[in-house]
């Protein structure tokens, strides 16, 4: 195998198919990217988990056809260290050992031989009658707003997923870990009318928002084969297992309208809780809110260290109400509303509180609020 290559073009490669690569390999040919030649002006690369699978087409001029695996870590340190110029990879036949220069740079990695990779994962037919194509843009936003409320991901979990439900000329996009619950809608163009509900792990998508900060598309390609998913760009293709079982009904969750409502700055709102939440008991992570006229009181207290409080001006004019969060809900709900102010829905101090921006935007989280003893 020998092939020349730009330094940009390798390492935008690398970056997109790295994160695919397993933490904690039982086979160490998972820690490695698998590099193949494909034609006289391209390679791939190749890196899995089992779970989820990423490869990208990368130009390159080819002169030896020949294929190998190479740790992931390694790889990406050494490419990113070299000058922008050429890079020669050289690996001779029957070797592991790949020979990588650049200018005065040298080195000899030793690789794993491409035939312990998974041969299924990079096996992938399309049928294009089932694909759904969707812009970019959209679905990255949709999912940056609404996919922080899954639960921690766990192969077995299914509330480790986030919803994708494409309805007419609707993008929907959910996720909840039973202490909150975040939706979002967004406009999306579906001439052919097709709707589909996926449950898809919440690592993929976040996977995916990261790489395609590398891609030029302005829209991927979605496929599904049973319980596969498979989301693929010009020069990219992504598989994952799908989550399967019955996702909660979360919109019957969400109500129409509260019998109280604040409206409140977002960004005043974010850095009052980051400040408040400086004296914040670590195990519980508890902020208490209290409403009252167009007034907010967050206060915050740990019996070893002290005691925080601070006022925001608001738009309150119901009866007076102390409620408690988990502050981490609250920020990162927060941090994820697209718009200046945000609407507060509050009921009684132990019902789910309601988040909304006050826009036209279609986003909602809910929070289920802490006891205070």
């Amino acid at each position: 195998m020998k092939f020349v290559i730009k330094k940009e073009d390798l390492y935008n490669g690398i970056k997109i198919v790295e994160r695919a690569t397993s933490v904690r390999a039982l086979q160490p040919v998972l820690l490695n990217i698998l590099i193949e030649t494909i034609d006289n002006s391209t390679i791939k690369l190749v890196a899995t988990d089992l779970d989820l699978t990423v490869m990208a087409e990368v130009n390159a001029q080819v002169e030896e056809e020949g294929k190998i695996t190479l740790p992931s870590k390694t790889l990406n340190e050494i490419v990113s260290k070299l000058g922008d110029k050429l890079i020669t990879f050289e690996m001779p036949n029957d070797s592991t050992s790949v020979n990588i220069t650049c200018q005065n740079s040298k080195f000899d990695i030793i690789g794993i031989s491409a035939n312990e990779f998974p041969p299924e994962v990079s096996n992938f037919t399309a049928n294009e009658e089932d694909a759904f194509e969707i812009e970019i843009k959209p679905l990255t936003k949709a999912v940056r707003q609404a996919g922080f409320a899954a639960a921690s991901y766990e192969s077995s979990n299914l509330l480790s997923g986030i919803v994708c439900d494409i309805q007419g000329q609707t993008l929907e996009i959910a996720s909840t870990d039973g202490n909150r619950l975040a939706r979002v809608r967004e406009n999306i163009k579906n001439p052919e009318n097709k709707s589909q509900q996926l449950i898809i792990p919440s690592k993929t998508l976040n996977e995916f928002i990261k790489m395609s900060s590398f891609l030029e598309d302005e829209s991927v390609k979605i496929y599904t084969e049973k319980t596969k998913i498979v989301i693929k760009s010009e020069k990219t293709i992504t598989i994952s297992r799908l989550l399967e079982g019955q996702f909660p009904k979360y919109n019957q969750l969400i109500p129409a309208e509260s019998p109280k409502t604040a409206i409140v700055n977002v960004s005043q709102l974010i850095s009052a809780l980051e400040r408040v939440s400086i004296m914040v008991n670590e195990k519980t992570s508890i902020v208490k809110l209290d409403f009252s006229q167009n007034t907010l009181k967050l206060t915050a207290d740990t019996p070893d260290s002290g005691k925080s409080e601070e006022e925001l001006a608001i738009n309150y004019d119901g009866e007076d109400l102390s409620i408690a969060f988990n502050y981490k809900f609250v920020l990162e709900a927060l941090k994820n509303i697209d718009c200046e102010e945000v609407n507060i829905g509050l009921n009684t101090p132990l019902s789910a509180t309601v988040l909304r921006p006050n826009s036209e935007e279609d986003f909602v989280c809910l929070i289920m609020p802490v006891q205070i003893r």
